[in-house]
């Protein structure tokens, strides 16, 4: 039977690019000059650290504006919600990067597509949703439903198999 997966998964290639210039520009901005302002990627984080949480927003607004215009979707971004205090005056701030489907976005999938009436079956398998059904046409309409039920994640659809 035909099927594929939809999943969840950044570029991380693009993630770097985009961590790289912010760094580069922070680097040569004159507004952080002197100061401890400083951007690192580690895995799947990217660490903010600088002298106040001001500071820290507008490293954000350059990590965002950097990564946007790498094509990445800041919603695979999530922002921690304390500042950690670091000694001094010096403040972190982490964005961990999403990878995956959550247990709660995999079953809003499964739903959408029983709800929808189309002739697939939708299975949750790990961090990915298979998508299975009779002809290629069904898969084809249920990957426009999603794309149009679910606009504001950025799913990929992969594993394609006839």
């Amino acid at each position: 039977m035909p099927s594929f997966d939809t999943v969840l998964e950044p570029d991380h290639v693009k993630i770097r690019n985009g961590v790289d210039n912010s760094i580069k520009e922070i680097g040569t901005r004159f507004d952080f000059k002197g100061t401890g302002a400083k951007l690192e990627l580690k895995d799947k984080e990217i660490h903010s650290s600088g002298d106040s949480e001001f500071q820290l927003e507008q490293i954000e607004a350059v990590l965002y504006g950097k990564l946007t215009k790498q094509d990445v979707v800041i919603s695979f971004l999530d922002k921690q919600e304390k500042v950690e205090k670091l000694g001094g005056d010096k403040v972190r701030q982490v964005y961990k990067i999403k990878e995956g489907i959550e247990a709660t976005l995999a079953k809003k999938i499964v739903n959408s597509l029983k709800e929808s009436k189309l002739k697939v079956q939708a299975s949750i398998q790990g961090d990915a949703v298979r998508v299975t059904g009779k002809n290629r046409d069904d898969l084809q309409t249920a990957i426009a439903h999603l794309k149009k039920s679910f606009s504001d994640t950025p799913l990929t659809y992969n594993n394609f198999r006839d």
